[in-house]
């Protein structure tokens, strides 16, 4: 069986293709009015047509058709329907301020029109106890309205409908005639209406657009099983994802984070990882320590999305980040970017402001005859002449201009990996430093200076890691159940019942895509607060009341520094559930005696011009060892070696790099 990961993004459509011990990458350009298309295309390239109607090719897919759509706001039209008097509950959101002290900020966006949002009854307290009763009258007027309004699909957010769904069902039976139907006592059954309600309605908007794609992706593989990458890092059967579209909101960065998590597992001393993958227009870097971090605090634009997903912080440093004088006369970099259009300067399609990639090219770090394979021009004095000008504004020289571009970039990039790391109670000391994307190649050892680490690794075709993440991935679950009490108050039995219930969904819905039972491993967490407090840490539920409220203590100190004498209060319930599958072998590599400098370049480093060695990185061999400087080139990305750093190459081809006075 051939494995086939697809990444699809806004710019290139990436393909990973494992057969016969035996990795091929190829890229099209992406199709985004019908993402398919590209997919399509990439599979005949690789001629693989035969190889899907024979039905042997799994083929693992991460999508960015929910991500565009809600970042562009373009799901389809939809209602919103809450209890009588709470209309405006998501654009009333949670009040709070993105600017402390701008007392006239500009007007948020309206997720939900007005004359969209619709009121009824079925009202019930913090117990779950009735209120006011949904009558036959109501879910007519109900449905009446609805199909007046000519919406695709409703969103349905009941209050506290996460301890009694009765109602919910009772609409969503009612309206699924007409059009799509998300409840949130399906999609999120967790207190908190606001973000329950905006998970609730960016399911619904977006549902329609990521089931008709996938619908028409599997017509067009059939009979081949499709698996969608979820923002978790665990698969999906396509068929089951049109219903969860909200969780597929980070579905490739989650894939170049389980490509990450196995690249490290194959090392002899399975490190911890720090990532950034760094690209065009932005950096995301997350932390792997043991397992890849996961969140219900992330957002997509300015919404809140409280689903579970893959533990990232996104910042606008990227190859195409734009550098500039501001008005006190320094030197700025970011966060506009170039983008594909017009581009770095150095790309010779009309870019004339600087970029990051620019100052890499006047210094040498990337050479025009190796860029993108020798297959895209590089216009090394068009980047000259675009970092000069700004130069001339700062009086500096062009190197010096050069440099300190790279210097911010590097800063802006530092600073979020301390945020995810050291600030959130890690000690650097045992983590890795792993770079994937386009550029994260050049930068990676000034990070692991700037950040006092002294290993880094640099994975075998690193610029498609997100595709080859599909590979990696496995299926998998993540349910929440609310249970908002006092630890105190509850034995172990109600929360192991709480855990079991759980489990059994998450069970029913992998044996749904084919899994056997005794594939299917589980591991379970609370989430608790002091009480009175509004966040809340996960805990590993060891069947213990007792050890979850040390572990708990021990957590906050760890995370906030401190601990408190007080209550400890469940809030949720949640259980991941995956299901074991035949480990994947990477091959490889082929050479086996260490191949020469295929050339020699001069590059900027350490404030002076200095000749270097350039390596092509698909020529390199196993245990080959190469001393900094040096390039190293490959068709997607390039790493720089600095002189203080040597590099490895593993069994595999992945890039171990270390300081020289930690070799010593």
């Amino acid at each position: 069986m051939m494995i086939l990961g697809v990444d699809t993004g806004g710019t290139f459509t990436d393909f990973v293709l494992l057969a016969e011990n035996r990795l091929t990458i190829h890229k099209v350009l992406s199709t985004p009015a019908a993402p398919e298309e590209a997919i399509l295309q990439g599979i005949a390239d690789l001629k693989l047509e035969s190889a899907i109607q024979n039905n042997s090719v799994r083929i693992i897919h991460g999508s960015t058709v929910a991500t565009n759509a809600a970042l562009e706001n373009k799901g389809v039209s939809t209602a919103f329907v809450t209890n009588d008097g709470f209309k405006d509950l998501l654009s009333i959101g949670r009040q709070t301020r993105s600017e402390l002290y701008n007392l006239a900020p500009p007007a948020k966006q309206i997720p939900v029109p007005s004359h969209l949002c619709f009121e009824t009854g079925g009202r019930l307290d913090a117990q779950g106890n009735t209120l006011t009763p949904l009558t036959d009258e109501k879910l007519q007027a109900l449905q009446e309205q609805v199909k007046q309004s000519g919406v695709k699909s409703v969103a349905i957010n009941l209050l506290f409908s996460f301890l009694n769904s009765e109602a919910e069902e009772r609409i969503e039976k009612a309206l699924s005639e007409h059009c799509f139907v998300s409840r949130s006592s399906s999609v999120l059954p967790v207190a908190g209406e606001y973000e329950r309600g905006i998970a609730t309605w960016l399911n619904a908007s977006l549902g329609p657009l990521v089931h008709d794609y996938l619908k028409r992706l599997q017509q067009g593989v059939v009979p081949c099983h499709v698996a969608v990458m979820q923002s978790t890092g665990g698969t999906i059967a396509a068929e089951q994802a049109g219903s969860a579209a909200v969780r597929l909101l980070l579905s490739g960065p989650a894939g170049g984070l389980a490509g990450a998590a196995f690249m490290g597992s194959l090392q002899q001393d399975h490190p911890k990882l720090l990532t950034f993958d760094m690209g065009g227009t932005s950096t995301d870097v997350a932390l792997i320590d043991e397992q890849v971090q996961l969140t219900d605090e992330g957002t997509i634009g300015p919404w809140p999305v409280a689903v579970p997903q893959v533990d990232m912080n996104t910042i606008g440093a990227g190859g195409g980040s734009i550098a500039f004088q501001d008005p006190g006369g320094l030197l700025q970099v970011g966060p506009e970017s170039a983008g594909a259009a017009p581009g770095p300067a150095c790309y010779g399609q009309g870019g004339v402001r600087p970029t990051v990639t620019d100052a890499n090219a006047l210094l040498g770090k990337l050479h025009p005859d190796y860029f993108l394979g020798g297959a895209m021009p590089l216009d090394a004095e068009a980047a000259n002449k675009a970092v000069t000008a700004l130069g001339k504004k700062l009086g500096l020289l062009p190197e010096e201009t050069a440099q300190g571009i790279i210097d911010i970039a590097n800063e802006h990039m530092a600073r979020a990996l301390r945020v995810i790391s050291i600030q959130r109670g890690h000690s650097l000391e045992d983590f890795q430093l792993c770079c994937f994307g386009g550029a994260g190649g050049l930068h990676v050892c000034d990070l692991a200076d700037a950040l006092g680490m002294k290993k880094a690794i640099v994975p075998i075709h690193g610029g498609v890691l997100s595709a080859f993440g599909m590979l990696a991935a496995i299926k998998a679950r993540q349910l929440t159940h609310a249970l908002i009490k006092p630890l105190e108050s509850l034995n172990t039995a109600t929360i192991e019942e709480s855990i079991q219930q759980l489990s059994e969904e998450g069970t029913k819905e992998l044996l749904q895509e084919g899994v056997q039972p005794e594939q299917i491993q589980y591991t379970a967490s609370l989430q608790l607060r002091y009480l009175g407090q509004s966040y809340y840490l996960d805990v590993p539920w060891q069947g213990s009341i007792s050890q979850a409220t040390k572990d708990f203590h021990k957590r906050h100190e760890a995370r906030f520094g401190h601990d408190l004498d007080s209550s400890v209060e469940l809030v949720n319930v949640s259980v991941s559930l995956q299901a074991r599958q035949d480990e994947l072998e990477l091959p490889s590599l082929d050479n086996t005696s260490a191949c020469s400098a295929k050339a020699r370049t001069r590059i900027y480093l350490q404030g002076r011009w200095q000749e270097c060695d350039l390596f092509e990185r698909e020529l390199l061999a196993a245990d080959q060892a190469i001393e900094g400087p040096a390039l190293i080139v490959e068709k997607v990305s390039t790493t720089l070696v600095t002189p203080q750093w040597c590099a490895k190459v593993d069994s595999w081809g992945n890039l171990l790099l270390q300081k020289k006075d930690a070799a010593d």
